[in-house]
């Protein structure tokens, strides 16, 4: 996969981006058509959102010169995808079978934390 560091930037801007909008969504729309205990899994994915955003963009910008750390991004948006998506999801049509699928997105943020650190462990580039 050849993509340059502009293109791994721009996908977590976009994502952090989402994270407002989607928050915002849940504050004045979502909160008025779901019950209130779906509201919870609105906000909790709103904020994992936000948060693998951010680290997204720290992983990008550190892949200027530690290239494997932008799969740290690619692993931090597919956590979004299947974490932050399932309960979205579920909290829109009350599917409640789809936080099954929630844990998926858990491993993959999981997975991009421990890649994050091997990554910082190994650099070479700095003591």
């Amino acid at each position: 996969m050849n993509f340059s560091v502009k293109t791994f930037l721009s996908l977590a801007a976009f994502q952090a981006l989402l994270a407002v909008a989607l928050g915002a969504f849940g504050a004045h729309i979502v909160k008025n058509i779901v019950p209130l205990d779906h509201l919870v899994w609105w906000n909790t994915a709103v904020q994992y959102l936000m948060y693998h955003s951010l680290a997204s963009l720290v992983c990008a910008w550190m892949g200027q010169k530690i290239l494997t750390m932008r799969y740290c991004v690619l692993l931090f948006t597919s956590g979004n995808l299947f974490f932050a998506g399932s309960l979205m999801t579920m909290t829109l049509t009350g599917t409640v079978w789809l936080g099954a699928i929630t844990p998926i997105g858990g491993t993959l943020y999981i997975l991009g934390w421990l890649l994050f650190i091997w990554n910082i462990r190994r650099d070479t580039t700095s003591s």
